[in-house]
């Protein structure tokens, strides 16, 4: 058995982040909404954007909502057609304000692990959170 200060030289662990905000009701905003929003964003259809994270329209429907009745606020409003939606400004802020956040936080946390691990921390090193076509993993946990 090695001791606690020789660490396997295949041993590459990846940093994994799960950051969300929430309010006594429910999840406000996680990386699965704040992308499902970025998705209207880019496709201009709730329809289309649920299709690219791999999640049902139902589904993508019920987290906006939940969203939208926690904040008491819209976050998309319909373009015309069944499932057109446009943000509203509020939408765009939160997609904006989540990305930054998350990628200040996730970049402090591997900053960090340099000098706590004995061990280099490698970044998830998988796709950008908020790149086109890139699915969450995050889209079918009820958490989010």
């Amino acid at each position: 058995m090695k001791s606690a200060n020789e660490m396997p030289g295949e041993l590459q662990p990846r940093m994994r982040l799960h950051l969300w905000l929430e309010v006594e009701g429910g999840m406000v905003l996680g990386l699965g909404r704040a992308m499902l929003l970025a998705k209207v964003h880019e496709l201009g259809s709730l329809n289309k954007a649920a299709k690219a994270m791999g999640m049902s329209y139902r589904a993508a429907w019920g987290r906006l909502k939940k969203t939208e009745d926690l904040l008491g606020l819209p976050l998309v409003v319909s373009s015309g057609g069944r499932s057109g939606f446009t943000l509203t400004p509020l939408g765009e802020s939160l997609v904006k304000s989540f990305q930054r956040w998350h990628e200040d936080v996730e970049r402090y946390a591997l900053e960090t692990s340099h000098g706590l691990f004995p061990f280099e921390v490698r970044p998830f090193g998988g796709p950008e959170p908020f790149e086109p076509g890139e699915p969450s993993e995050l889209d079918g946990d009820e958490t989010e």
